[in-house]
């Protein structure tokens, strides 16, 4: 008797758990996983790639305008600041606009690249912003060419349309400081 009134009482907290815990994450907007609103998983996974990379410019950015050497690794690190911030804003305001969240910290291969980045100083830091620059612009570059054909949203495709001759400009732009840097000691 006393076994099957456990087994009852286990059987309902079982129940509950499986049945409140969902309903008390709803409720909170506790997830542990992001939240994409109204966005397919595809057009999400691109919003928190471009978010944090945006972010990761920015930071980067203002690394290169306190400790570049040269005047271009400087001027490229402000635009990067300013340029990569508008498109944030403009993403974020898109994107809140669906019901989506945008991730709010970068991730650790990228918080890792601006703690090496932190470790180099001098001509060495230029010389690295600037490969840094090259090779993070053509994968973006890539990617939102990728994007304004594979988008479902109309809004993210118009974005990331808008967005692409700028990170084209970037690309140029880092390939010009490259250039410039790399035959400083």
């Amino acid at each position: 008797m006393k076994s099957q009134k456990l087994l009852r009482m286990m059987t309902v907290t079982g129940l509950v758990l499986a049945v409140g815990t969902p309903l008390l994450r709803a409720q909170t907007g506790s997830t542990t996983t992001p939240q994409r609103g109204q966005l397919s998983e595809s057009d999400y996974r691109f919003v928190v790639k471009a978010a944090r990379g945006g972010m990761e410019e920015v930071e980067l950015g203002q690394i290169a305008t306190q400790k570049g050497l040269n005047d271009n690794v400087r001027n490229f690190g402000q635009r990067m600041v300013t340029e990569h911030s508008r498109a944030n804003d403009e993403l974020k305001q898109i994107v809140g606009q669906k019901g989506a969240v945008l991730p709010a910290t970068l991730s650790h291969g990228e918080r890792s690249t601006l703690q090496d980045l932190q470790g180099v100083s001098g001509a060495d830091f230029d010389k690295t912003y600037a490969r840094d620059m090259v090779k993070d612009h053509k994968k973006d570059v890539k990617e939102f060419d990728s994007a304004t054909k594979d988008l479902s949203d109309p809004d993210l495709r118009a974005w990331a349309q808008k967005t692409l001759p700028v990170l084209q400009e970037h690309l140029r732009m880092a390939q010009d400081m490259e250039a410039s840097v790399k035959n400083s000691r």
